[in-house]
Order: structure tokens, then C-alpha cells, then sequence
């Protein structure tokens, strides 16, 4: 019988030449599958001993900088650095140069005297304060008694030697109310409460001549405002011209215009002129024209006024013949 031997793998065999020794040929080994890492990217084995590619062998370099780009890195972020705080050690000294001359020129300077720079660069000084409390002091009796609104209570205590009736110490808000009473009152009213606190003389910061802002017109409304919570006579809404502006001018209401304060600060003003170009009586911290300049006082007499008009002082008359005429609240 004859078998069958297709089934069997038969093995070629080759003579050597130098040593006639048959050799097998051996199948080649499959080549190994690249591993993927994470990424989706595929890296060859390093057990295989082919070369790599020039294009894997770039990437490797990129993903892997060598020791000399780390240092150049390194060096920029520190002259980043530095130069950064340089600039704002620069800048916090420019800063700090700035804040001391705006505290310079702005707050450390004492609000008793105010200064003020002309065009030519020229500086012009106030001393209106410290001349009106030095008038107190050496022109008014030692027990005299003093009303003005609780801004200069201090100073006039300080500075004049003269007792006033409210000062800085606000807590007691009824006694404050009071003065506003009488500023916000026409002359006939607010007579009767001077006479009631026992006041000799009425003190008010006026600054429509140069321009000064901080004075008691620009306060008035707050006068009014305290005074109208204690006392339902005061209205603030009568101080407001038709349009609902806070006006000095023609268009104030009578209520504004009669009033003890807006007296005080415009009386003989309307005869003054301010500015060229303007006619008399124009205020120039408001900006306009007073609208009432025939004012007269019955029961108050101006004593003092200073060199530009800031600080204004009444006597309150003492004649006795004058309280038959005292109008009763």
C-alpha cells in the first residue's frame, strides 16, 4: 500500500560549501504589532533592533527639550520678573511721591487758613477765619455768647475765647435743631429763639465773593433738613424755586429769601461787584444773581465783617424798647 505524504511540511535543505552541512531553513518570525500608548499614538519596540525613523526621532527631541532650552526658559521667566518689579517699584514711588503732595496741598494744610493759586501761578492767602476769631476775641465782651452752626464751635472756642451755643460735639441733635430754626426763620421769627438761648452775637461763613464752596449757604439745606425734624414749621420743600432747584437767584421763593441765613451772608451785596462782567451782587461760588438786595435788619446789626467777606458777625441788639414788638411763636 502507498501512503499518503501531502499532509507532511518537507524541509529543503541546501549543501553548505564550506562545511557541506545541510541547514534548515527556518520561517521567518512574525514581526511584533506596535504598542499603543495613550493617545492613539503607536511606538516601536526598543527590544527590535531597527532604527528609527528621522520624522519619530524629531518628535522625540520635541516632546523632550534638552537642557539647554530649559535654561534659556529658565532665564527669560527670571528677567520677566525682574523687570516686572522694577515697574512697580517705579510706579509705587512715583505713587507715593503724588499722595504726598496731594496730601500736602489738600489736607494738611489747616482749614483755618486757606490758600488759593492765581493764574500768573501767584498764591493768594485767607486768613478770614483766624482774623474774625482774633475780632471776637479782643471786641467782644469775655462772657459773651456766640450762635453759628456746629461746624466752628471749636474753632470759635479755641481761637476766640467766646462760648457758642453748639459746637462739634453733635449728640445733642434737639439743641442743634434749634439754631437751624432760627436760621431757616425770617428775622421776626428766629429773634425769639436768639433771644430764648441768650445770644449776643450771630456768626456766618459766606464765600460768594471768591468763590468759596464749603460755606453756609451750600450747608443751609441741612439746617433746614435737621431743624424741619424737630420743628413742623420748617418745610424744606418751601426752599425750592417752581422748578425744584436750590437757587439763590430771582427765581427763589420768598421762604428762601427771607430767611435769617440768606440775610446774613447777602446783606450790602447786591452793591457789590464780584467779577468783570457780571453785574452787582453776583455769586460766584453759585453762579449767579442774587435775587433779593434790599435787605434790613430790625433786631440784628452787622459788627464785623472780614477782609473777603467770609466770615460775617452780627451784634444782637439789646434795646428793651424792642421787645414790645417781639412777635410770639
Amino acid at each position: 500500500t502507498m501512503k499518503n505524504y501531502s499532509n507532511v511540511n518537507w524541509v529543503s535543505g541546501k549543501r553548505n560549501n564550506k562545511d557541506d552541512v545541510i541547514e534548515e531553513e527556518e520561517e521567518p518570525e512574525p514581526a511584533p504589532k506596535p504598542s499603543k500608548k495613550r493617545g492613539g499614538k503607536s511606538t516601536k519596540n526598543k527590544e527590535s533592533g531597527k532604527a528609527l525613523p528621522q520624522k519619530d526621532i524629531l518628535a522625540k527631541l520635541k516632546r523632550r527639550p534638552n537642557k539647554i532650552q530649559r535654561r534659556e526658559k529658565k532665564a527669560v521667566a527670571f528677567l520677566t520678573g525682574v523687570m516686572v518689579s522694577v515697574a512697580l517699584l517705579v510706579l509705587f514711588y512715583f505713587y507715593t511721591i503724588h499722595c504726598t503732595w496731594v496730601t500736602s496741598i489738600a489736607y494738611s494744610s489747616p482749614s483755618i487758613v486757606l490758600a488759593a493759586v492765581n493764574n500768573d501761578g501767584s498764591k493768594t492767602v485767607f486768613d478770614d477765619f483766624r482774623e474774625a476769631y482774633q475780632w471776637l476775641k479782643f471786641n467782644t465782651p469775655e462772657k459773651a455768647r456766640v450762635m453759628s452752626w456746629w461746624d466752628y464751635g471749636y474753632q470759635i472756642t479755641a481761637m476766640g475765647n467766646r462760648t457758642v451755643i453748639v459746637d462739634n460735639n453733635t449728640r445733642n441733635n434737639t439743641h442743634i435743631a434749634r439754631v437751624g430754626y432760627a436760621m431757616a426763620s425770617p428775622e421776626e421769627r428766629s429773634i425769639k429763639v436768639i433771644r430764648e438761648l441768650d445770644v449776643d452775637y450771630v456768626l456766618v461763613v459766606f464765600g460768594g465773593k471768591i468763590g468759596y464752596s464749603s460755606d453756609d449757604i451750600n450747608k443751609f439745606l441741612w439746617m433746614v433738613r435737621i431743624s424741619g425734624g424737630i420743628f413742623p414749621d420748617v418745610v424744606e420743600a418751601e426752599y425750592y424755586n417752581s422748578q425744584g432747584m436750590y437757587t439763590v437767584d430771582s427765581t427763589a421763593t420768598p421762604t428762601m429769601t427771607n430767611s435769617l441765613m440768606y440775610s446774613m451772608c447777602y446783606y450790602r451785596f447786591g452793591e457789590m461787584m464780584t467779577q468783570y462782567g457780571r453785574p452787582a451782587g453776583f455769586d460766584r461760588t453759585r453762579n449767579a444773581e442774587i435775587g433779593k438786595k434790599d435787605i434790613k435788619f430790625r433786631y440784628l446789626e452787622e459788627a464785623f465783617t472780614s477782609e473777603h467777606w467770609m466770615v460775617r458777625i452780627y451784634r444782637v441788639k439789646k434795646n428793651p424798647e424792642l421787645d414790645e414788638y417781639l412777635p410770639s411763636l
